[in-house]
């Protein structure tokens, strides 16, 4: 298995990765002076020490194995269908209101902020479609929707927009 990721995803991980990697020392430190706290069993400093230096070990781990088994796949698409890091504007059917997003890779994800993952449901569905399009967006196997795709401002990979963390 792999993820679909561009020039931009691998350097911003590999970014953040060389931070981490810089904070090593100090939480080493922080763990050492924890210890030398006193009862390993009561030591709640030494606890939460252990857990941070945990979680950027995982991380670090994690972004290299994205790295180590990612595909590099280029952002451009035709200028009249749907590709990564553009915008849509979809009417919704059932609703009877418009949505706009902006598709991009999994690493980069954030609904909150419009930012749909070329994966999820909708991705899928929009991705290489032309506007006028209908498209049926099944978010699970029980419930799917319809929607027309109004308008497409092509979009390019941003390297303002941040990765996922945890």
């Amino acid at each position: 298995m792999y993820d679909e990721l561009t020039k931009i995803d691998i350097q911003k991980m590999q970014e953040e990765i060389d931070y981490r990697i810089s904070l090593r020392p100090q939480l080493r430190a922080d763990v050492q002076q924890a210890r030398e706290l006193g009862d390993l069993s009561e030591n709640d400093e030494y606890r939460t020490a252990k857990r941070e230096k945990g979680k950027n070990d995982s991380r670090i781990r994690y972004l290299q194995n994205m790295i180590a088994t990612a595909k590099i796949i280029d952002a451009d698409s035709k200028a009249d269908e749907v590709g990564l890091f553009d915008k849509v504007t979809l009417y919704i059917e059932e609703d009877d209101e418009e949505e706009v997003c902006r598709i991009v890779t999994t690493l980069r994800e954030n609904v909150l902020e419009g930012c749909v993952s070329k994966e999820s449901p909708m991705g899928k569905a929009v991705l290489g479609k032309k506007v006028g399009d209908r498209v049926k967006i099944s978010p699970t196997p029980d419930f799917s929707y319809y929607a027309v795709i109004r308008a497409i401002e092509k979009g390019k990979d941003d390297p303002d927009l941040p990765i996922t963390s945890y």
